[in-house]
């Protein structure tokens, strides 16, 4: 048995030319809010997409897995989405929620001192969660130099996780092509000011059209 056991596959199982992988935040799991808006969105668009949870979730536990067994559940995870589409890795976007998005993007990146790369079309890093909360010292950037396919950062204006501008300093990092998206008056939860005008909703649409098109515009 592996270490994963939850999936959640959307969209067409044969015929698209690229899938995305869904992965969760660490208090969340693959039913969480976001991801299954984009999930729908990219269903819609004819884009395969699979969410799944993290062994941690799966067993009851609140507690993160240590970042191995979370590194492997991920490779696993694209594996399985390979396996479902009938797609080379290489025509896979990595990505999720915060903890979920960067975990796709540690596999996705050429490091010296890790395992080979998990290849990929693209990663969509849904609120990159660049520091832990109230320590700004402990950047979580290092691997972006390793990054060399296109990279999404959908982020809101308030998020206490990824100041707006640090967040778009530490993507210049990136070897890719990257894209910026940000929400306005959202903060890491995507939940916006009242005094926006826009409800939680109105967001996650947002979040999940800017996928869709970003996804649809990577390379055929």
């Amino acid at each position: 048995m592996g270490l994963v056991t939850g999936w959640s596959y959307q969209g067409p199982k044969r015929g698209a030319d690229r899938a995305v992988l869904l992965a969760h935040g660490a208090g969340s799991d693959r039913e969480g809010a976001a991801l299954v808006a984009v999930a729908d969105a990219l269903a819609a668009a004819k884009v395969p997409s699979l969410r799944f949870d993290y062994p941690y979730r799966s067993a009851g536990r609140r507690a993160p897995d240590r970042p191995p067994v979370l590194e492997a559940a991920t490779r696993e995870a694209a594996a399985e989405l390979a396996r479902r589409s009938g797609l080379p890795p290489e025509r896979l976007v990595l990505g999720g929620r915060s903890m979920g998005g960067r975990v796709c993007s540690l596999v996705a990146a050429a490091r010296p001192d890790a395992d080979p790369p998990v290849r990929a079309l693209g990663l969509a890093l849904l609120g990159y969660p660049l520091h832990p909360m109230g320590k700004p010292e402990q950047r979580r950037d290092m691997h972006f130099r390793y990054l060399t396919m296109p990279v999404l950062f959908a982020s809101g204006t308030r998020d206490n996780l990824a100041p707006r501008a640090e967040l778009a300093r530490s993507a210049r990092k990136v070897k890719g092509p990257v894209t910026m998206h940000w929400i306005d008056t959202a903060d890491h939860g995507y939940r916006p000011l009242k005094s926006s005008g826009r409800t939680s909703a109105e967001v996650l649409g947002d979040v999940a059209a800017a996928v869709v098109a970003w996804v649809a515009a990577l390379p055929g």
